[in-house]
């Protein structure tokens, strides 16, 4: 028995979760960053690894690429299905702001992955293969229909089963029910789903059940558990069982800036009844055995000194060939305008001339980890040109950003923030305006520094702090900054390399000892 949660310490939303003989895979929703589509992969349900991504770039659209003053904030890639089925892994998910449905197959979970796109939009659908090889996605929010598909999985099935299974009652929820999967358990259906409810303070995991697949279903509020953590619903995710018999969901919970954890719940049978927890709670401790017990877990996050690998993958994908896996960018990168220097080094160019951090293309970023973490770098900003910026930046709508800038061939450590919300953000949304510089000291000439942020996402205190660390010293600089989880981006706060101009194009940076560090509770 131990205390395993949360398991990875860092934001993977809306995960699916199977077993394929002694090995869990889980995917999760990675929206706007790449590449995208995450799967990490498990033998123990509490240790992951990164195993794969589906895609380095999905729709192709100029949002997708931050071109054209648009982007992806909050939209993208939303709340994937994992299936395996002869020897094939299937996974689908829509594009949230294209309003298309994707498919990937693959024979292994390193790909190569086929991709194509089925005809309609599936809000957070489930994919679900009954014995005789008919397949279907359960799908939609508050009205969760059961839609049969063609024998090719290209879209709906003409004449086939087209049918709302279960419906919430819109007046009595803040969201309806959301978050599909569809399980065959013991010759029943089982359909988890996620909903909240206006008189509990919290998401809530709820459980359907029938005899046969089109219905009726039966069920209701299974899990409104918070794990002891400031109120923040375990709601939405995968059964999946275990060599030996015993099940477990594995939910995320809401966790403030930090993003969306995944939660690992034990589930026990009473009859056809699944019992989330003990007693309703979330269990402090979890009995959990390893498949793999000499198995080495690499971690999801690195320092990285950015060189060149000299076992470099050969594939097409720069990015996957260059780069650790624990990186992602923020959007598709512009392939031309990054690389690893010979002696080492990540170099960016900006190719474009933006408002501010978040408009800027090939940000490099990593995930913020639970409860507080750190990470620094050394900026090279001899290569920048007037009114350029390079440095670190704590991503989320409300960011702040450490580095250096160069005026009139002058040198400045400066931190610039976003402290509020730009007004209209909903579900995405497109900050147009230039951060507030809070902190500038000239540098005197000299054109590289080492910078980094801490930070502290202990019982939702979502706080980062700056710093700059001279002659091995760390010192702070500037105020504490506020961090917040909305819908604009709708993803947990992330490290993030930037680069970016606000007068002219081409100026350049060069990033090197990346550090990171977690720091325990």
């Amino acid at each position: 028995m131990k205390n395993v949660n949360p398991l990875t310490r860092m934001d993977y939303p809306d995960p699916d979760v199977i077993r394929v003989d002694d090995t869990y895979y889980m995917i999760s929703t990675t929206m706007y960053y790449m590449p995208g589509g995450v799967i990490l992969r498990s033998y123990d349900l509490a240790n992951w690894e990164i195993a794969a991504y589906l895609f380095d770039e999905l729709d192709g659209t100029p949002a997708e690429r931050l071109e054209n003053g648009q982007n992806s904030y909050g939209k993208g890639m939303w709340a994937a299905s994992l299936r395996y089925r002869n020897g094939r892994f299937y996974a689908t998910f829509v594009s949230h702001g294209q309003e298309d449905t994707h498919l990937f197959t693959a024979e292994s979970i390193d790909g190569p992955w086929e991709h194509r796109k089925m005809r309609g939009y599936f809000h957070d659908s489930s994919l679900y293969f009954e014995d005789d090889g008919r397949a279907f996605l359960v799908s939609g929010n508050a009205e969760i229909r059961l839609t049969e598909l063609a024998p090719d999985l290209s879209g709906p099935k003409e004449g086939g089963i087209d049918t709302v299974i279960v419906r919430d009652d819109r007046e009595k929820v803040f969201l309806g029910f959301e978050g599909s999967h569809l399980y065959k358990i013991r010759g029943r259906y089982y359909l988890t789903l996620i909903h909240w409810p206006k008189d509990r303070s919290r998401r809530t995991e709820a459980v359907y059940s029938a005899d046969a697949i089109e219905g009726p279903y039966e069920g209701g509020d299974v899990f409104w558990d918070d794990g002891g953590y400031c109120g923040q619903g375990i709601a939405q995710g995968g059964l999946v069982d275990t060599p030996d018999g015993r099940w477990f969901a594995v939910l995320f919970r809401d966790s403030g800036a930090v993003g969306r954890i995944p939660i690992l719940v034990p589930v026990t049978w009473d009859g056809d009844t699944p019992v989330f927890g003990e007693n309703g709670r979330l269990p402090e401790d979890i009995a959990i055995v390893s498949t793999k017990p000499e198995h080495v877990y690499r971690p999801l996050f690195t320092s990285d000194s950015f060189e060149l690998p000299v076992d470099a993958v050969a594939v097409e994908s720069k990015t996957r060939r260059l780069l650790q896996p624990q990186w992602q960018w923020n959007h598709v990168p512009d392939d031309t305008c990054w690389d690893i220097l010979p002696e080492g080094g990540l170099t960016v160019t900006t190719g474009a001339v933006c408002v501010n951090p978040m408009q800027a293309r090939n940000t490099l970023t990593q995930r913020m980890s639970y409860p507080s973490c750190e990470a620094e770098v050394t900026v090279d900003a001899s290569g920048l040109f007037s009114g350029d910026h390079a440095g670190m930046c704590a991503m989320q709508g409300c960011y702040v950003m450490i580095g250096i800038t160069k005026e009139d061939g002058r040198y400045y450590l400066e931190i610039a923030e976003r402290k509020e919300p730009v007004k209209g953000f909903g579900i995405g949304g497109n900050d147009t305006e230039p951060p507030t510089v809070t902190y500038r000291e000239e540098l005197g000439g000299e054109s590289t520094v080492t910078v980094g942020i801490t930070a502290d996402f202990t019982m939702m205190k979502d706080t980062v702090s700056c710093f700059v660390r001279r002659n091995g010293e760390k010192i702070t600089v500037g105020e504490p900054h506020r961090m917040y989880f909305r819908l604009d981006h709708f993803t947990g706060a992330r490290f993030g390399l930037c680069t970016w101009s606000e007068k002219a194009a081409g100026g350049t940076a060069v990033f090197t000892d990346f550090v990171y560090r977690q720091v325990d509770e």
